[in-house]
């Protein structure tokens, strides 16, 4: 995260705009910046996705072990968003208050050490309780890093850059099946069962990110040693040329974004993602299961849609930036996503199913980064702060609502079926509340340079 002084002095310096050298300074800096930046925040944002949804293994021996019903389990699973949604804005606030470094660092130590707790769960109370509590010392991460780049790059990147940071869900996914199937294979260690295993195991990588989280993260350009004078004055120039065209301002209370109709759009536009993302994340390995394979097996083949979701990743943030183009982009993806998830629903053949499911996964999780990027068009400063965490918290609930609804729709009619065309009618709101949205963002002034 770190360069010499004699490389950050021989840095190029920023030429005017609209010249073939000043495009090349700005792939320059984008780059410097994605480099430093995105694979630390990346990685925390990794291993924030496993803790929380690995708890989607563990059922698959813990249940039986200590009493937990489906619809207990899908309340449970569920509770961490209300956690989230509690402390998220308080959270962003506190980020705004102490700096990135010492606030990441602590919502770092405090999940992981709960994490590692969830080991002790002895029945459906002590299982809803832990789960609350890492909703709640979770909550600002996302948010927080989301805010965190408002300060480093300009709004014509933030949806790959966002692409490339959301790129950490499914490649927790990945990582996550392998290893959970490989340790639910086991009998455990140190006396403790295969599940208790998975989730000291899951908790201890949070714990020692806090150190170097403490000494690598800069809290803004204006800290970072790494960057040239002149590469610290373009960014600031971009940031200001886009508060300008979008005609931001960032004086006044804050707390102001808890009432602004746009932010509460924005919450609705994003809810319908989280809930289906976690509805079907959450439930993955039980249905997977339900092919009649092995633990180990089900592990493998639970990567497989976050692989999808990874190509998704890489080309519809991508593509959203080039055209500088949103709302069709949400539109077309969501409605593809609905399409699938619903085809997975109705397939009564393992092999479809499986496939309609990776293509869900290649819609829902590219297409959030395109979402983020929305904000930044009316929101700056402290407000970005306050406004983004109201957004992803309500935007959250979904994250309860999904596995919670699913458990009680499996309980009471035996198939998953009916929980995923639920899922399948969520995705179509998010088609027709994107025309809402749309009518109620600005346009910029100007075209971004």
């Amino acid at each position: 995260m770190t360069s010499s002084h004699a490389s950050v002095q021989q840095a190029v310096p920023v030429a005017d705009a609209g010249t073939g050298a000043a495009l090349a300074d700005e792939q320059r800096i984008m780059s410097l910046l994605v480099r430093k930046l995105i694979p630390f925040l990346a990685l925390i944002y990794v291993v924030a996705y496993i803790d929380r949804s690995v708890v989607g293994f563990a059922k698959l021996h813990m249940n039986a072990a200590v009493g937990i019903s489906d619809a207990a389990y899908g309340l449970g699973a569920g509770l961490f968003f209300i956690g989230y949604f509690l402390c998220e804005v308080p959270s962003n606030l506190a980020l705004e208050r102490f700096g990135a470094r010492v606030w990441f660092a602590r919502i770092l130590f405090t999940w992981g050490v709960i994490t590692m707790a969830m080991s002790l769960v002895t029945g459906p109370t002590s299982f809803y309780v832990l789960r609350f509590l890492l909703g709640a010392a979770e909550a600002g991460l996302y948010p927080g890093i989301l805010y965190f780049l408002t300060k480093w790059f300009p709004m014509r990147h933030r949806a790959r850059i966002i692409g490339l940071l959301v790129l950490a869900q499914p490649l927790a996914g990945i990582l996550t099946g392998p290893i959970a199937g490989l340790v639910l294979s086991t009998h455990g260690v140190f006396g403790l069962s295969n599940w208790q295993t998975l989730f000291v195991l899951s908790g201890l990588p949070a714990v020692l990110l806090c150190a170097p989280t403490l000494r690598l993260l800069p809290e803004s350009p204006a800290n970072a040693k790494w960057l040239a004078a002149a590469d610290r004055a373009w960014i600031e120039r971009e940031l200001a040329a886009d508060s300008a065209s979008y005609g931001l301002k960032s004086h006044g209370n804050p707390l102001a974004a808890l009432k602004d109709k746009r932010v509460l759009l924005l919450a609705l536009l994003f809810l319908p993602f989280p809930l289906s993302i976690y509805g079907l994340s959450l439930w993955l390995p039980t249905i997977i299961k339900a092919f009649g394979v092995s633990d180990a097996t089900t592990g493998l083949l639970s990567a497989v849609p976050y692989l999808f979701a990874v190509v998704g990743l890489c080309v519809v943030p991508r593509h959203s930036d080039r055209k500088r183009e949103r709302y069709w982009h949400i539109v077309v993806v969501s409605g593809f996503a609905a399409v699938t998830m619903a085809l997975s629903a109705w397939a009564h053949s393992p092999a479809l199913q499986f496939l309609f499911i990776c293509l869900t996964a290649f819609s829902l999780y590219s297409i959030q980064a395109v979402v983020w990027a929305l904000p930044g068009q009316f929101l700056t400063g402290a407000r970005a702060a306050v406004g983004i965490a109201t957004i992803n918290s309500l935007a959250n609930l979904g994250g309860y609502v999904g596995p919670y609804g699913i458990g009680l729709i499996k309980d009471a009619t035996g198939s998953l079926a009916a929980g995923l065309y639920f899922l399948a009618v969520t995705l179509l709101f998010a088609v027709v509340i994107t025309f809402v949205v749309r009518a109620s963002l600005p346009e910029p002034k100007a075209p971004a340079r």
